[in-house]
């Protein structure tokens, strides 16, 4: 992915995420990004973090997080704009989006991924209040006798930075219960565990709800079509298909077609639904779910104001959503139960760029990619090492060498002199240098002489790397495509403060002690 400025907006995650933080750091700065690093600190800042950065012209905004994180990412460059492109680095409870579209979950082959993805637009779905209705205070109606009607209805304007945008799917009703309830600290602890015990405690609280389905352009009007009116116990709103990671509630959705998905749980015997849900939210199976299923670009919704509403898996608050004024009317009607409140949803056609893998199938695109790769690994495999025979590192290029390896008996010289001049690494992956052409980025780790603890590197190879295998015999760059992970290399060259080492001279497979 073609880059020059890039934002890694964290959240931290008590901790969990610095863990990997250097690997990834190290890898953008040996593809030649100049990246800043924004941490969450406080609720709510990744979308003060993500905003400014793309208001300061990162061409790249890298949520690193979970599917909330990605929310807020999200969110922040629609606010500023969508001048820039969102990637994802997971490292959250359950990463839905990440596994949608086959990013890996540790977060260093995420980053390799994340170096040779493709940016494509894709639709944004978006979520209003559009009006509220409630019932009149009874000495009003006395006042006016029979000329005041028995419900009140105003329109209501939204806050201007309310987090209204989501990239997979919102949900009213049980789910939003359910995640609103989840303790962030237990679920950085125990993870999806979390959600069983949220999911234990509130089910048994929640009830059916009247719904109204309307396909509307802005609102429900006169000019509106009535889809479906009943009761339900779970809406799914999806511009993607999986929910909870593992189901497909929306299992037609596509990213690129201006419309969204809508499934609808009805009601039917308590038990049995809720044993239903349960399952659902338990990530374990969504079969014999009695639902209803509709498409539209522009959907409408009434529901009971106490009915919660999630985004991309993420509970939002009501009063996030109003103004003061409005959620004073709503907290001074009589009737709870017979307040309502209309959800607006809006498919934005091709409102953001994306960065998706190189390797992606395109199952949610309706337009299949056209994109030509230009460092897949055909054009890597026929790069060869520029040197038939071994030549010693520069003067200078050993001085931060760490620990070298050990040598053995046999060795050809010119292997001899490169395992005394470099240092081993253990691969974690490789990855073609995104803008570089016969170039590829390897993450690893190399120890330290004086205390043998593992440090992050990230190995940069070229056409000017002399690649020898254990025989002393030279050989490609895409050998090092077929290194597995965990395999020891050699490498000479220097490695500079960000942990980016500019490979010399490299010899690819250790070799087999003597007898």
């Amino acid at each position: 992915m073609q880059s020059k400025k890039v934002a890694l907006v964290m959240n931290p995650r008590a901790g969990q995420n610095l863990i990997k933080l250097n690997y990834i750091m190290s890898l953008f700065s040996a593809a030649g990004w100049e990246t800043e690093l924004e941490v969450k600190i406080y609720s709510g800042q990744t979308l003060e973090l993500a905003r400014e950065a793309a208001k300061r012209g990162c061409d790249l905004l890298i949520a690193y997080g979970g599917d909330g994180t990605l929310n807020y990412v999200v969110n922040g460059a629609m606010q500023a704009g969508a001048h820039t492109a969102v990637g994802v680095i997971p490292g959250g409870t359950a990463n839905v989006w990440a596994s949608e579209i086959g990013v890996p979950n540790d977060p260093v082959k995420a980053a390799l991924t994340l170096l040779k993805s493709i940016a494509r637009p894709v639709d944004i779905g978006r979520v209003e209040v559009a009006d509220l209705s409630f019932p009149c205070n009874s000495s009003d109606q006395q006042a006016h006798h029979q000329d005041t009607p028995k419900h009140l209805k105003q329109k209501v304007k939204m806050k201007n930075r309310a987090r209204q945008h989501f990239l997979l799917m919102a949900g009213l009703g049980i789910d939003a219960a359910v995640m609103g309830h989840v303790s962030k600290p237990t679920k950085y602890r125990i993870g999806p565990l979390a959600v069983g015990l949220a999911a234990a405690k509130e089910l048994p609280a929640q009830r059916p709800f009247p719904l109204e389905l309307w396909n509307a352009t802005k609102g429900i009007d006169t000019a509106s079509k009535l889809l479906w009116k009943g009761e339900a116990r779970q809406v799914v709103i999806g511009n993607t298909r999986l929910y909870a990671k593992v189901m497909s509630m929306t299992p037609e959705a596509l990213i690129d077609d201006g419309l969204l998905d809508v499934c609808v749980i009805t009601a039917g015997d308590p038990l049995t639904t809720f044993q239903q849900i349960t399952s659902f939210l338990l990530h374990r199976s969504s079969e014999h779910v009695t639902a209803e299923y509709f498409q539209g670009a522009h959907i409408s919704m009434r529901v009971p104001s106490w009915v919660q509403l999630q985004v991309d898996g993420s509970a939002v608050r009501l009063k996030d959503y109003l103004r003061s004024e409005d959620r004073a009317a709503l907290q001074q009607a009589e009737n709870d139960e017979e307040s309502t409140i209309t959800y607006h949803f809006d498919a934005l056609p091709r409102a953001l760029s994306v960065a998706f893998p190189a390797s992606y199938d395109d199952t949610l695109f309706e337009e299949r990619s056209k994109a030509e790769e230009d460092h897949d690994q055909s054009g890597i495999e026929g790069a060869h090492s520029t040197a038939g025979t071994s030549q010693a590192p520069e003067e200078g290029s050993t001085a931060l060498h760490d620990q070298p390896p050990r040598r053995e008996q046999g060795t050809p010289p010119q292997v001899e002199l490169a395992l005394e001049k470099g240092r081993k690494v253990t691969i974690l992956g490789v990855s073609p240098h995104p803008t570089k052409k016969q170039t590829c980025i390897a993450a690893g780790t190399t120890p330290k002489r004086r205390t043998g603890e593992e440090t992050p590197v990230a190995v940069v190879f070229d056409e000017q790397t002399k690649i020898l295998t254990s025989t002393g015999e030279p050989t490609s760059l895409g050998t090092l495509q077929r290194v597995p992970e965990g395999a020891e290399i050699v490498v000479v060259g220097k490695k500079n403060k960000r942990g980016v080492i500019a490979a010399k001279q490299a010899v690819i497979e250790l070799p087999v002690p003597a007898r």
